[in-house]
């Protein structure tokens, strides 16, 4: 089953994973930017950026543990980025942990995978042992899924494979790249050919995992997730747009909808029918209460909410809600942010000066025509509703730098 509106609850990664672990939101958990955002200081933008974890706390429960303490063994692949070592993935419920690091990207996809990075930093990916020159990160990744699930003989096993494709650095396959250079045309909206080359593999390698389920004959009884968690990078690497996400707005890092609508794939074998779609708007902290429903364990009812009613059908009549968002930091897609969806309304307010947007998504699904001026109404009922959540939840808010006057 595919979901046409589904969201991560944050724009960029280390918030949204965290959501999807715990269930909450990341205003909630006090992670609003990626690992090493949070230890940046920002002083030369007219706000400071509110204050953000650096990692998932322990006192939160995560799918892991509850997934352990019923039985499961509990396995980690790729990219972890919610914490350093004393907070790695071993010490949130898993029982293996295979290239989770705090670091939220590789220094290169190919073997050996290591090296130095421009600030002097060097970079490693963990417990993949020996390669040869070529071998490409998203295949071992998925060796290593292979090699754990088979690891667990005839034992249940929740299994958190988290690629870095199609991450930077962009980085395909010399095959792949030269493939899509020769399918690429002018009047595309895609351009980048390496990009296209890392979908390709992440697809392939996706597709390899699907297989071993069959060949090992426990697809029947596996349920399978496929999500990302943000919007595709628009901005340049190796001088390159890296990729669009037309006819949605923006991209990574910004509340329009091309920072935060992100594909959302799931298979139950014998409850969601091949092919089907569900309109019904859901979001990443919905997976907590969702996977341990379908387990049959209980949740603690978090921000999120079981979606197994549209998974059993995708039209069934489901509770409406409203779903919040908040940024309150800076990055090349945005300033300082916050944002409420209810229906098919949609309100940002950014904190440089105040202003807010308008949206009807139905209507205008690409976010061109901002109706705050002519909605009156519209735009103070749905920023009642944004301050009273940002209070509820206890948002951190940016506030003013002196030292740096209003552009």
């Amino acid at each position: 089953m595919r979901f046409s509106q589904a969201y991560a609850a944050a724009p960029i990664c280390s918030p949204t994973r965290a959501s999807i672990l715990t269930g909450k939101c990341p205003a909630r958990l006090g992670i609003t930017i990626w690992h090493e955002g949070a230890l940046q200081k920002v002083t030369n933008k007219p706000l400071f950026p509110a204050k953000s974890e650096d990692h998932l706390p322990h006192a939160e429960v995560t799918l892991a543990e509850k997934f352990h303490d019923a039985g499961y063994r509990t396995l980690h692949v790729g990219k972890w980025h919610l914490g350093t070592t004393e907070h790695a993935p071993e010490t949130q419920g898993f029982d293996t942990n295979i290239g989770g690091t705090h670091w939220g990207a590789p220094k290169t996809f190919f073997y050996p995978y290591k090296g130095m990075q421009a600030n002097g930093e060097f970079r490693f990916i963990p417990g993949l042992g020996l390669g040869k020159p070529g071998d490409y990160l998203t295949d071992k990744f998925t060796d290593a899924a292979i090699q754990s699930i088979d690891a667990c003989g005839g034992e249940p096993f929740f299994l958190n494979l988290w690629y870095h494709n199609p991450h930077t650095p962009i980085e395909a396959k010399p095959e792949y790249a030269a493939y899509f250079e020769k399918k690429r045309k002018p009047e595309f909206n895609h351009q980048n050919a390496k990009y296209a080359g890392m979908i390709r593999s992440l697809s392939e390698n996706f597709g390899r995992l699907l297989q071993h389920l069959d060949k090992r004959g426990i697809a029947d009884n596996t349920v399978v997730v496929f999500f990302s968690d943000n919007g595709g990078y628009t901005e340049k690497n190796g001088g390159q747009t890296v990729t669009t996400n037309a006819p949605l707005r923006s991209g990574k890092g910004s509340l329009y909808e091309g920072g935060i609508r992100v594909p959302f794939l799931i298979r139950w074998p014998g409850v969601t029918k091949p092919g089907a779609v569900c309109d019904t708007p859901v979001i990443s902290c919905d997976f907590f209460s969702t996977l341990l429903e379908i387990a049959g364990l209980s949740a603690e009812s978090h921000d999120g909410v079981s979606i197994v009613p549209l998974l059993r059908d995708p039209r069934a009549t489901f509770p409406a809600r409203d779903f919040f968002f908040h940024y309150p930091h800076y990055y090349p897609t945005t300033t300082p942010v916050s944002m409420v969806r209810s229906g098919d309304w949609k309100l940002l307010e950014y904190y440089e000066d105040g202003h807010l947007e308008l949206y009807n998504l139905k209507a205008d699904p690409g976010e061109a025509r901002n109706l705050a001026a002519a909605e009156t109404t519209k735009a103070r009922e749905l920023h009642s509703k944004l301050d009273t959540w940002r209070k509820s939840v206890g948002a951190r808010l940016p506030v003013k730098n002196p030292s740096v006057a209003k552009q």
